[in-house]
């Protein structure tokens, strides 16, 4: 695809007034997807003066400013007009400590972070703890992706400590700076017992539900909207009360709601239901659930609803 010699020098135009400049889906105000969002938080924090082109507003520049960077993706970060990369190598480069020098930011110190551990976790920990080398350390990590790992292992000499809840915790400077706010659990998962950690400090994510935990919220008439992403062949042979078809209606209903709207979808196994609501996702909802297992997973609790 060739590019508008015109939009090539409005982007350019833009790169030259502005020394940094995010081409986003919507503003550093009203981002419009979970990537963009989490760029702008991330330039935000480092309190950065710094602009925003909104691609939704112009079809034209949201596939020009592909072509011009030659990167298939939204959002694109450039400063003094080089292109630097999207939303995974921003946050990558932001956890290295690279972005900071690029901007001309000088690092802050990394203080411990409040972190919250549960009394169920503690009970874990102390028993995994006896299993384990003397010498070994209980360490957190959280990459740039925001993954989560705990793990037995030896101690660093520069390592950030924090003790939570009598349960000491040793982590390197980039896990620290991602960990504020966080809250470590053990609960039971479809997998049996297990840890579970909430951050709040991540990127909006698809989060699954089961099906009897769904079915528990519906009947006690928790608000959500239900979409169903089958075929209307599928449909045909089984629905579950409540849900809708993702027609044309539907969608436009769905752009008017709020950003923070509980979305739920489903789909025969939960696959094509995963596809769907990871679109939404990038499309700003932050409240996005999938029904793990689909429509045959609700059948196993709900026998009133036919498998195929």
């Amino acid at each position: 695809m060739s590019l508008d010699e015109a939009l090539r020098a409005r982007i350019q135009d833009t790169l030259a007034k502005n020394e940094v400049v995010l081409f986003m889906k919507g503003n550093k105000s009203f981002p419009q997807c979970g990537f963009s969002s989490a760029v702008v938080q991330i330039l935000k924090g480092l309190e950065v003066p710094f602009e925003t082109v909104n691609v939704l507003a112009d079809p034209a520049l949201r596939e020009g400013i592909k072509v011009f960077s030659e990167w298939p993706t939204i959002p694109q970060l450039y400063v003094r007009g080089e292109f630097v990369g999207g939303s995974d190598i921003v946050r990558e480069m932001f956890a290295s400590g690279e972005l900071q020098k690029l901007l001309g930011v000088q690092p802050k110190p990394t203080e411990p972070p409040m972190i919250e551990i549960t009394e169920a976790a503690v009970t874990a920990f102390r028993g995994a703890a006896a299993e384990g080398e003397a010498s070994d350390a209980l360490r957190l990590s959280i990459d740039a992706r925001f993954q989560n790992d705990l793990y037995f292992g030896p101690k660093a000499a520069d390592d950030i400590v924090v003790t939570a809840n009598g349960i000491t915790l040793a982590m390197d400077a980039p896990t620290a700076a991602r960990a504020a706010g966080l809250k470590i659990d053990f609960v039971q998962t479809p997998q049996g017992m297990g840890f579970k950690i909430d951050n709040p400090n991540a990127p909006p994510s698809v989060r699954s539900i089961r099906a009897e935990d769904l079915r528990a919220k519906i009947q006690g008439g928790e608000r959500l909207v239900l979409v169903d992403v089958r075929t209307p062949q599928e449909q045909a042979i089984a629905s579950v009360p409540g849900f809708r078809p993702l027609d044309a209606e539907l969608a436009s209903e769905l752009e008017a709601l709020p950003k923070d709207a509980k979305v739920v979808f489903m789909c025969h196994h939960g696959v094509r239901s995963m596809a769907a609501a990871e679109r939404y996702l990038e499309r700003g909802f932050t409240n996005v659930w999938n029904l793990a297992g689909g429509i045959d997973a609700w059948s196993a609790v709900d026998p009133s609803v036919p498998r195929y």
